[in-house]
């Protein structure tokens, strides 16, 4: 899932405060899961601007809303008969879910109350990490299932390197090796022979350094 969490309060009261009425918006996809933007976010962040509008003698208008998802044309259009009754949009989504708001209501000010990290799991009750950059190219089947370039701190494809000791990343100790990780995982599967096999080097034109990238179904595009 694509994980997130609230910006510093004072970023968000930066940018809603020169308006008097703003809609609030959750997703409850992602952002809901990482305790980040869903209702209970919402709600909130609702309280918390109320209060600080208030403590400046200002008043403010705030409609709380969730869509299914912010992501999704189909749930944006469902803001349509509240846009105009406000000043500016203030999204608890991720990046993509700020972005379609803001494309779907190109006259209306969009703000993000989130930042964007990365798309990880769950370790524990309130603790994610990531596990994969989107490389476009998986190699996942290759590494028993562990990704050496979201997981390694240095991206290496063939390791592991000549820093890591005892199991754990010589950038930072609390890490665990990737490529430790793999070996691990490789031999308990009885698959050591993949292990001695090198990667090539990667293509790294399905990653994001060619640029936005898109998927195109034609046997769903319309």
């Amino acid at each position: 899932m694509i994980t997130a969490e609230r910006k510093p309060m004072q970023e968000i009261i930066d940018y809603v405060s020169p308006f008097n009425r703003i809609l609030l918006v959750g997703c409850n996809e992602c952002v809901t899961v990482c305790a980040a933007g869903g209702r209970k976010e919402v709600g909130l962040l609702a309280s918390a601007l109320q209060m600080s509008f208030m403590q400046r003698g200002k008043a403010l208008d705030i409609q709380e809303i969730t869509l299914e998802r912010q992501c999704d044309p189909e749930y944006v259009e469902q803001l349509v008969n509240y846009v105009d009754r406000y000043d500016a949009v203030l999204s608890m989504a991720c990046g993509c879910g700020v972005q379609e708001v803001a494309r779907r209501y190109k006259t209306k000010p969009v703000f993000p109350a989130l930042n964007t990290k990365f798309m990880g799991a769950s370790e524990h009750q309130g603790i994610w990490a990531e596990r994969c950059q989107g490389c476009g190219d998986c190699v996942l089947g290759v590494t028993g299932g562990i990704c050496p370039i979201a997981r390694c701190s240095k991206r290496i494809m063939n390791g592991p390197c000549g820093g890591s000791t005892k199991g754990k990343c010589e950038i930072n100790p609390d890490i665990e090796c990737a490529w430790q990780l793999i070996w691990d995982r490789l031999k308990m599967l009885g698959l050591e022979d993949r292990y001695e096999e090198i990667m090539e080097a990667k293509d790294w034109r399905t990653s994001r350094d060619g640029g936005p990238r898109r998927i195109v179904r034609e046997d769903l595009a319309s």
